[in-house]
C-alpha cells in the first residue's frame, strides 16, 4: 500500500473510532508508519485529511446503497432493502455511528468546507430517495425516509442495538 493510503486508511480508522478531535496527527503517522513530512506531503493539515475521509467514505456509503437498492424491482423493494442493509450494518460490532453525523457533531459551526461535504453526503441519500420513489409518483416521501434513515443512525448508536432500525424500517413500510 502506497504512503499516501496508508494515512487515509489509519485516519479513516481513527476518526470513526476515537473521533476526529480525540485523533492527533503524531497518532496517524505513528500508526500509519509514515515522516510528517510525507503526511504534511499530502496532507497540508488536518481538516485536508478529514476532508479527504469524508469524500471517501460518501463514495462508499453511496454506492454501497445504489447497490443495494439496485437488487430490487419496485420503489417499494428499494426502500426497504436500504433500510434491511441498515439494520446489518447497525449489528456489526464495529459500528460507531454514522461517520458523517458523528463529525458533524464535533465540527464548529463555522467550518464551512467539512459541513459542505457533510450537506452534500446527506443530500445524496435524500436523493437517492427522491429518484427511487420517483417512479411510484411519491418523490415528496424522499425527506420522511432521509430522516428516518438519520434517525435511525443516531439512535442505535446511542442503545448499540439494531432495533432502531428495524423500527424506522416498519414505519417506512408504513409510508410507501
Amino acid at each position: 500500500m502506497d504512503t499516501r493510503s496508508r494515512i487515509i486508511d489509519t485516519a479513516s480508522r481513527l476518526f470513526f473510532t476515537q473521533g476526529y478531535n480525540n485523533t492527533g496527527i503524531n497518532q496517524v503517522i505513528k500508526e500509519a508508519e509514515v515522516a510528517k513530512a510525507s503526511l504534511y506531503e499530502h496532507f497540508p493539515s488536518k481538516e485536508d485529511l478529514l476532508l479527504e475521509y469524508l469524500k471517501i467514505t460518501a463514495d462508499k456509503t453511496n454506492s454501497t446503497l445504489l447497490a443495494v437498492a439496485a437488487k430490487h424491482k419496485t420503489p417499494r423493494q428499494k426502500v426497504l432493502a436500504i433500510f434491511d442493509y441498515l439494520v446489518q450494518h447497525t449489528k456489526q460490532s464495529a459500528y460507531m455511528g454514522c461517520h458523517f453525523l458523528n463529525v458533524a457533531a464535533e465540527i464548529p459551526k463555522d467550518n464551512p468546507k467539512v459541513k459542505a461535504l457533510i450537506k452534500k453526503q446527506k443530500n445524496a441519500i435524500r436523493e437517492l430517495f427522491s429518484s427511487i420513489l420517483k417512479p411510484a409518483g411519491k418523490q415528496q416521501l424522499a425527506d420522511e425516509l432521509y430522516i428516518l434513515f438519520d434517525a435511525a443512525l443516531v439512535t442505535s448508536k446511542v442503545y448499540n442495538d439494531s432495533w432502531p432500525v428495524k423500527t424506522t424500517r416498519n414505519i417506512a413500510e408504513k409510508l410507501i
